[in-house]
């Protein structure tokens, strides 16, 4: 096959649009096999949502609390390559009508609610709540709550906590959201079930700067404003922002909710003495309240804390959580059928599929997607 001679005159073989997680491994895996990468982001920094900034002594979450985990050893194995991590585990605290209550749902929790001490009176409320409140086709989440879990945990620990973070009552939520619900009849208030957790020692900055090492980045740079210029640059594009926004919402704006942060420095060495708090009542305008420090075993003079709170989304703001109903999924569907159209674009990343990532599942499919496009060169 000829190649285009204006395509031997680009200068990188991937203009990378994103430097968060999915961007940046891939980039860091294409310059391992000698391909020239640049990398572009709207924002003034790398790291896209795992980005920390150093006050204060502490790491601070900028946009929110991530915790590492997974049950995959390769990926464990992967990231432990830029930075060890310590050996934090999430147990957050959810302050409900007065009272504080361990999370997720388990023996401390029903004890809490109920004072029961057994597995066995635990199940027997749970079973009763469901038989008297539950249904068999939930139409709703709220109906899929109390089918779950009954009444007792749903009103205290997940009605209005859900409404904050929604927006809508729970009855205008699909059912959908609520899948499942974790419930543990055993004394472990370990949010995640995974094998291997922790926060990487230095932030997360310490594992973006040693994917992007040796790899060219600029900041406060928007595709949009500079496409033509930025795409006549590289022969292909890795395209990791909204997929709506690439093709100029032609077929309609994709749905989320948004987020607004508020980080406060406080003169005290331990603020609510744990990392994650909920904020289950609607008397709170934030669904959480974050306090850096605890993730790294901080024993600073300060501390710092974070309000989080849920917004309405507008194309001016910072897009967090797709909104998966069947109306937004039906309009995706015409983007990704798009895309597949393009040849020299790659798409990527939670904004680009329009679906929720935890961040190993970013790096996996950012590994996999890696191998597909040179798997894809190869027999081209």
């Amino acid at each position: 096959m000829i190649k285009d001679s204006k395509e031997e005159r680009r200068e990188y073989d991937y203009l990378i649009v994103g430097a968060g997680l999915f961007g940046s491994v891939f980039a860091h895996e294409m310059t391992k096999r000698k391909k020239k990468c640049l990398v572009i982001d709207r924002r003034n920094h790398l790291g896209g949502n795992v980005y920390c900034e150093h006050i204060e002594g502490i790491e601070v979450h900028k946009y929110g609390a991530h915790i590492f985990h997974t049950n995959d050893k390769k990926i464990w194995d992967y990231v432990n390559q830029f930075t060890s991590f310590n050996n934090y585990i999430n147990s957050p605290l959810s302050f409900s009508k007065g009272k504080l209550y361990n999370l997720p749902f388990n023996m401390n929790t029903f004890y809490q609610l109920w004072g029961v001490k057994t597995p066995a009176e635990a199940k027997r409320i749970i079973n009763k709540q469901i038989e008297t409140y539950g249904t068999k086709s939930p139409e709703n989440l709220e109906e899929q709550a109390l089918s779950l879990v009954g009444k007792d945990i749903y009103d205290t620990l997940i009605k209005e906590y859900t409404e904050k973070q929604w927006g809508r009552k729970a009855v205008e939520l699909p059912a959908f959201i609520i899948k499942r619900l974790p419930v543990r009849f055993t004394f472990d208030n370990n949010y995640f079930n995974d094998r291997y957790q922790g926060i990487p020692k230095g932030g997360y900055n310490t594992i973006i700067n040693g994917l992007l090492e040796g790899i060219e980045t600029r900041t406060g740079v928007d595709f949009f404003e500079e496409r033509s210029i930025l795409e006549a640059l590289a022969k292909k594009v890795v395209y990791t922002g909204k997929i709506d926004e690439f093709f100029g919402f032609k077929y309609g704006a994709l749905e989320y909710r948004s987020l607004r942060f508020e980080h406060e420095i406080l003169n005290t060495d331990n603020y609510q003495g744990n990392a994650v708090v909920n904020y289950n009542d609607k008397t709170y305008d934030y669904t959480r309240i974050i306090e850096h420090k605890h993730f790294d075993f901080g024993k600073q003079d300060k501390t710092v804390i974070t309000k989080e709170y849920p917004e309405a989304w507008t194309l001016k703001k910072e897009a967090y959580y797709p909104v998966n109903d069947h109306k937004n999924q039906e309009i995706f569907k015409k983007y990704k059928e798009a895309s597949m159209c393009l040849e020299n674009i790659i798409f990527g990343g939670r904004l680009a599929e329009y679906r929720y990532y935890d961040m190993h599942q970013i790096i996996a499919s950012s590994l996999t997607k890696v191998n597909q496009v040179l798997q894809k060169e190869t027999i081209g």
